[in-house]
């Protein structure tokens, strides 16, 4: 079963079982994949529907600390259990272990060598995303990749 049709599985259970934050969170999702293959022209695939998810829980995420500053705990804890709903569908995430070590392999690949400085910052960031998209958070990376230039 492909994410797609997980979701539209999962969206018509939602509906049955009068589950109001799943559904509208699914619902939501539904609506950014079609709009990503309307605005293309192409049938989305799993990675593709990966990096709309990655999207959606990045802008709850950023919108959590706003509400918190706020003291809306009332948006905050809806949030939440969006963020929640999303990260069901999300492949399992890189531990920091796990980006250190491709961080790494790529700058051994690449001749850069560790604490080379944030000269190299552009050169090693490219190369690391494109090997973790999706399956780790951009700014952890970045902030992984700064410690390893020192």
């Amino acid at each position: 079963m492909t994410l797609k049709e997980r979701l539209d599985a999962d969206f018509k259970e939602a509906m049955k079982n009068k589950e109001k934050v799943r559904k509208e969170t699914i619902s939501f999702v539904r609506a950014a994949i079609k709009q990503f293959e309307v605005d293309n022209r192409e049938e989305i695939d799993d990675s593709g529907i990966a990096s709309i998810l990655a999207k959606q829980v990045k802008m709850r995420k950023d919108a959590l600390a706003d509400f918190e500053s706020a003291g809306r705990t009332d948006l905050l804890e809806a949030y939440q259990a969006e963020i929640d709903v999303l990260q069901d569908y999300m492949p399992k995430q890189l531990s920091d272990d796990e980006i250190a070590d491709i961080i790494a392999k790529t700058a051994e690949e690449m001749g850069i060598e560790a604490g080379s400085g944030k000269g190299s910052m552009g050169k090693l960031m490219g190369p690391v995303m494109g090997k973790v998209k999706g399956v780790a958070d951009g700014g952890n990376v970045k902030n992984l990749v700064m410690k390893f230039l020192g």
